[in-house]
């Protein structure tokens, strides 16, 4: 008795970590397409966050193709993010890698209509700042910012765009 009881109550425990693990940023989950964007440049392209490692990670992968300018070749950008959580921490972090050599340590902030992911303050580099915010059940508006080194709340936007979803995650 006492042995299925402690497997029940680990069962509940174990989905209810998963269920409440993704909670803020669980509307983002499935794959998005591209509905454009601004600065630099009108891309074309899509993501994905998509669990991971049995539910244990988040994976965004991205992909936007830039057309060809009078001062630029026409080029594609791709970037990894993995959204996690530290074993016995309640803040999501994410770690994000990209085709331009980028590599951006966030934390995961909630708010009441979307996600923000704030990246770390240096003295070197810029800091990032990435908000995914709700506008319907299957839209979203995306809004990438960056602040120079030294200034880390002095924030500009980079790029603005919009995104719907065209599959829910199984």
């Amino acid at each position: 008795m006492r042995l299925g009881l402690l497997a029940l109550l680990g069962g509940l425990l174990c989905a209810q970590s998963s269920g409440d693990r993704w909670a803020p940023v669980s509307f983002l989950i499935g794959e998005w397409t591209g509905e454009g964007g601004g600065g630099p440049g009108q891309g074309s392209g899509g993501f994905s966050f998509l669990p991971d490692q049995g539910d244990t990670v988040l994976v965004r992968k991205n992909r936007a193709d830039y057309p060809a300018t009078k001062d630029k070749p026409a080029f594609t950008h791709t970037d990894l993010m993995i959204v996690y959580r530290e074993a016995g921490e309640s803040t999501l972090r994410a770690i994000y890698f990209d085709s331009e050599d980028h590599v951006i340590h966030y934390t995961v902030e909630p708010s009441d209509s979307g996600v923000r992911f704030v990246g770390e303050i240096s003295a070197k580099n810029p800091r990032y700042r990435l908000t995914y915010r709700k506008t319907g059940n299957d839209s979203i508006a995306i809004l990438f910012e960056m602040a120079p080194p030294g200034k880390p709340d002095a924030y500009t936007k980079y790029i603005e765009a919009t995104a719907r979803r065209v599959q829910r995650s199984k």
